[in-house]
């Protein structure tokens, strides 16, 4: 007789072998100190590359001293209950308007996670009839969402940020269509860091009489003149059906936003099972939300700044000879020659250990099989001293190691 825990005791399972060794190096790190481009790991200070702090919020005054003064008023529980029983408030709902307006569109619901965000907006506005077509690259909310949506039935993939491959889905789903069709991509892929081609995918939704929803994660705050996001960033924004963007990268708090027009922003928020059976957010976030939109849009010099920080990390990778991918966004994937895994955990803790400069590994389910990478996050908050430092250290790095940087890992498209 199998008993249900056995598969517990190997070392099966994501990050099988490090569970079973106990690890707190390589998976789960222990870190000290507020967010930032500093901070400390094993009791020594390192230059950080692996917060998504992107414009630099989790150390702001402003947004702290609103927190501060939310949590003395209200605590850490009002409002207590869902939205739909005794957790809505009048802030609740301007914070809303508020979001709806700075994302250009007629109305917005908040979510508690920006994951939880992801699955109930997918699974409230699909039907039996629908349809959805994916990216096969993209985020695992955006998965786990379809397959809720789909309760088992077929649902289409598509070639990642492949036109051909989306039409051809497109044609297919077409020809025993009986319900809606539903596109679903990232804006900012979160590992890779290219954007989707937004521009031909509204062009192919629009031709073949299907919705789009895009998952702004990274790009919500960070891309775009405004920083509106990928779609501001295209000049389709207006085109996008539903926008989705999560507070815990550039807002530098948790929750999630998805906008649109009104009709499909009230039935998600009568049938979004992850809003409707949660409590609602917390005030304390809110309150600082508020705060951090009031910087987003009026210190664009925020952005500037974080894109400067990205282009010399970036030159300077790919002037040592690494390979950086396609990214087009701050996001800077790093990725290990041969997609080694022995050599990725050598080459972070000669990073951590000797130099002081802190990156996380990323591999499989989080990236498809074959592929290791460092995902770097530049900030607003980090300076030219901080990339000049890291530089020195991937170049010593490679030198130590004799890193044969031209020997390409397998990227799955």
């Amino acid at each position: 007789m199998t008993d249900l825990f056995d598969k517990c005791k190997g070392d099966g399972g994501y990050f099988g072998s490090l569970r079973v060794r106990g690890d707190r190096y390589f998976n789960q790190p222990v870190l000290e100190g507020t967010p930032g481009p500093r901070m400390k790991f094993g009791g020594k200070e390192v230059v950080m590359w692996a917060i998504n702090n992107y414009i630099g919020l989790c150390d702001n005054p402003e947004v702290r001293r609103t927190a501060v003064e939310s949590v003395t008023e209200y605590g850490t529980f009002t409002p207590m209950g869902s939205r739909m029983l005794t957790g809505n408030t009048e802030k609740h709902i301007e914070l809303e308007r508020r979001l709806a307006a700075f994302l250009r569109k007629p109305a917005s619901i908040l979510f508690n996670y920006g994951y939880l965000g992801v699955v109930g907006t997918i699974a409230a506005v699909v039907g039996p009839e629908d349809q959805i077509l994916m990216d096969k690259l993209a985020h695992a909310s955006i998965v786990d969402g379809t397959i809720l949506a789909s309760a088992g039935r077929r649902f289409r993939p598509f070639k990642h940020n492949d036109l051909n491959s989306l039409e051809s889905q497109l044609k297919a789903a077409n020809r025993d269509r009986k319900g809606g069709l539903l596109i679903v991509t990232e804006g900012v892929y979160g590992m890779r860091g290219d954007l989707a081609d937004l521009p031909g995918i509204c062009d192919l939704k629009e031709r073949y009489g299907a919705r789009l929803l895009i998952d702004d994660a990274h790009g919500f705050g960070v891309m775009g003149a405004g920083g509106r996001g990928t779609g501001e960033h295209f000049g389709v924004q207006e085109r996008i059906d539903l926008y989705f963007g999560t507070f815990a990268k550039a807002f530098a708090a948790i929750g999630g936003v998805t906008a649109g027009e009104s009709a499909p922003i009230e039935y998600i928020r009568y049938n979004a099972r992850t809003n409707v059976f949660a409590k609602s957010l917390p005030m304390i976030y809110v309150d600082a939300l508020t705060t951090s939109l009031d910087i987003i849009e009026s210190r664009p010099e925020l952005r500037e700044r974080m894109w400067t920080i990205a282009r010399r990390l970036q030159n300077g990778l790919v002037e040592l000879g690494f390979d950086i991918g396609d990214t087009a966004s701050p996001i800077t994937p790093v990725y290990v020659p041969a997609g080694d895994e022995n050599v990725a955990m050598q080459m972070i803790r000669m990073l951590r250990e000797e130099h002081g400069v802190f990156v996380s590994g990323v591999t499989y389910p989080v990236v498809p099989r074959g592929t290791v990478m460092f995902r770097m996050i530049p900030t607003a908050s980090h300076t030219e001293e901080d990339v000049d430092i890291t530089l020195n250290a991937f170049r010593a790095m490679r030198d130590t190691m004799k890193i044969d940087t031209a020997a390409r890992p397998t990227v799955v498209a």
